[in-house]
């Protein structure tokens, strides 16, 4: 039986708080998931969580994630900050019985969440999804650049100062989620910006925005450069089979810096999925609502807002050569909806030597 309910259009954020408060009180356990191969605003969230459960209700909390933590700057900081955060597989879900999730809803399809469960609690800043209404506290959806600020509103809200760890983790989330606050900000991102600022360990701060990388990540923007494709002001990269998805993302990020690009497109194969990520530079577009309209009747999961968006397919059933046919199938499509020629496309490589 779904939950009824509760969220109250006359509470305030304060009100909404407190409610959490009273329901983490009444708890014996509780387990926070941020989304799938998770970020750093995913992960400061949870944090953020996790340390008002324990100091207005004396409630210990377990934060875990599915699939990887692949990014370099994204394991760095769970490593400088040493953060109490554990793969899923190590959880045992009835153990708990208090569930939140975090910068992911219900139906969005990017957590490890079993379907016979149903978070108690959600706090995320992508346009609410009708599942969402149903938990107990759901804090979904409004003027937020980053779920991180919706956890600082929660903080402030109650009197809980982050500790040290949380407040580092949480300004890089909001750092990290709005671009240096130059992507899709509001003025209470800004706000739980400058209120965290003094608060965060900037050493700690230095090394996660700057850590060691890999070689395999070098060899992934070789291939990012080598194999993007130009078609009109829209660039689109086949990365292949890569070694973390969350990599489709900082080459979608990357490649719409490309002067003249107003769409940027990545995708790629990781464990029988593939993972796209779609950037656009143009705040009168919605990336979210069209990587959903051309993923979702696909079978996959998508979700985002105005200039970002994630969605994955499954490809197990797929051979090599219709995985590689449905790839071309949604380029043209893509295409198609930017109103872009897909043919011919412009190699990366090649484009803009001609001025």
């Amino acid at each position: 039986m779904a939950p009824t309910p509760r969220k109250l259009p006359s509470e305030s954020l304060k009100d909404r708080a407190e409610r959490l408060v009273q329901l983490a009180r009444s708890r014996k356990k509780a387990l926070i998931l941020t989304h799938d191969n998770p970020d750093p605003d995913s992960i400061a969230a949870a944090l953020a969580l996790a340390q008002i459960f324990e100091e207005k209700a004396g409630l210990k909390s377990t934060i875990a994630y599915g699939g990887i933590i692949g990014r370099a700057e994204n394991r760095a900081l769970l490593k400088v900050l040493k953060l109490p955060v554990v793969s899923i597989s190590r959880v045992v879900f009835d153990e708990h019985d208090l569930i939140a999730i975090c910068d992911t809803q219900p139906e969005m399809g990017n957590h490890s969440l079993p379907a016979r469960y149903f978070p108690d609690v959600i706090f995320d800043h992508h346009p609410e999804r009708p599942e969402s209404k149903l938990a107990a506290v759901a804090e979904v959806g409004g003027d937020y650049g980053a779920t991180s600020t919706i956890a600082v509103e929660y903080l402030r809200a109650l009197g809980v100062t982050p500790s040290r760890e949380a407040a580092t983790a949480l300004f890089y989330g909001i750092k990290a989620d709005t671009r240096d606050l130059g992507r899709e900000t509001e003025d209470v991102d800004v706000d739980a910006y400058l209120w965290l600022f003094p608060l965060a360990d900037k050493e700690a701060l230095a090394q996660i925005e700057h850590p060691r990388l890999p070689a395999a990540y070098f060899r992934l923007f070789h291939t990012a450069i080598e194999k993007g494709v130009v078609y009109g002001n829209a660039v689109i990269t086949d990365l292949g089979d890569i070694y973390s998805p969350d990599m489709v993302a900082e080459v979608a990020e990357r490649h719409l810096f490309l002067e003249g690009i107003k769409w940027s497109l990545a995708f790629a194969i990781y464990e029988e999925n593939l993972f796209l990520s779609l950037r656009t530079n143009d705040r009168r577009m919605n990336a979210g609502r069209l990587i959903r309209e051309v993923v979702e009747e696909l079978g996959g999961t998508a979700g985002g807002h105005g200039q970002m968006a994630g969605a994955r397919i499954p490809v197990a059933r797929l051979g090599k050569s219709e995985r590689e046919a449905f790839k071309k199938s949604l380029v043209k499509r893509f295409c198609e909806e930017w109103g872009v020629d897909e043919k011919p496309g412009v190699p990366l490589l090649d484009y803009g030597q001609d001025e």
